[in-house]
């Protein structure tokens, strides 16, 4: 796969130019929603929860756009990721490609939006008086934990959609539970273990809770955390080139 990658360097970054350039066809501001919306979505949040949470949180805001910024990269990027396939048939129809190229493309449109707004977070931990240590560099980890994540689940959802439509319906719903079970602008510190378990299997809580330990608590996660986001990561996208792989020549029939 990666192999393949290599040798179509060009066409890869062609297709990574094209869709940064379509996302931000005929906007006024460009790239700067990259980094508005989320933060439009953070005030939204922050008048609405911070009278409930707020007291019980320290540094809401920061702990409150640690949450934001993970699940929005993991939804943008799963979303974009789902139509890549059939949004490119005309192409891969006419032009023996490999179609894991245009996922790949997607994504890392996707992760240049996500630095972007990371920027800013950083401005926003500043303003919250979070204290900058060399741990942040530890951040790199989730980061590609979640991009190995996001590509793998892109995948799989890709692949699906090609054969059902409702995929599409569905995964919105999923991504609407898996908001709520983030713990995004709540904590779950005083909740039972039982609750807490069923979190953990959550792999965007997961990462949204290292960010949070890095940033917040300044401490390194334990190597299981390191091991888990791993094991997350792995499983996502092994189950994506499987899928793949297994029915690479019947989206030809199918989009």
């Amino acid at each position: 796969m990666f192999e393949g990658l290599k040798r179509r360097r060009f066409l890869f970054e062609e297709l990574v130019k094209r869709d940064f350039k379509k996302k931000y066809k005929r906007t006024v501001l460009g790239m700067g929603w990259s980094m508005l919306s989320p933060l439009l979505m953070l005030l939204v949040m922050k008048v609405v929860f911070e009278q409930f949470f707020g007291n019980t949180v320290k540094h809401y805001t920061t702990y409150l756009f640690c949450g934001l910024l993970t699940f929005n990269w993991f939804a943008q990027s799963t979303g974009s990721g789902m139509r890549s396939l059939s949004g490119n048939a005309s192409i891969f129809t006419k032009v023996n490609v490999p179609k894991y190229l245009f996922l790949f493309s997607v994504n890392i449109q996707v992760l240049l939006n996500f630095a972007l707004t990371l920027l800013v977070f950083f401005v926003f931990c500043a303003i919250d008086h979070v204290e900058f240590s060399w741990r942040f560099i530890c951040l790199v980890y989730p980061i590609a934990t979640l991009l190995l994540f996001n590509v793998g689940i892109g995948m799989i959802l890709s692949a699906l959609f090609v054969f059902f439509r409702d995929i599409d319906y569905l995964w919105s719903v999923v991504l609407q539970l898996t908001m709520y079970g983030s713990a995004i602008f709540y904590s779950i510190a005083k909740m039972p273990l039982k609750i807490k378990f069923v979190f953990s299997l959550n792999p965007v809580y997961r990462h949204i809770a290292y960010f949070r330990e890095i940033v917040l608590a300044g401490t390194v996660p334990s190597l299981g955390t390191h091991l888990t986001l791993l094991g997350f990561a792995v499983a996502a996208f092994l189950a994506g080139a499987l899928m793949y792989k297994r029915y690479n020549t019947k989206f030809l029939y199918y989009v």
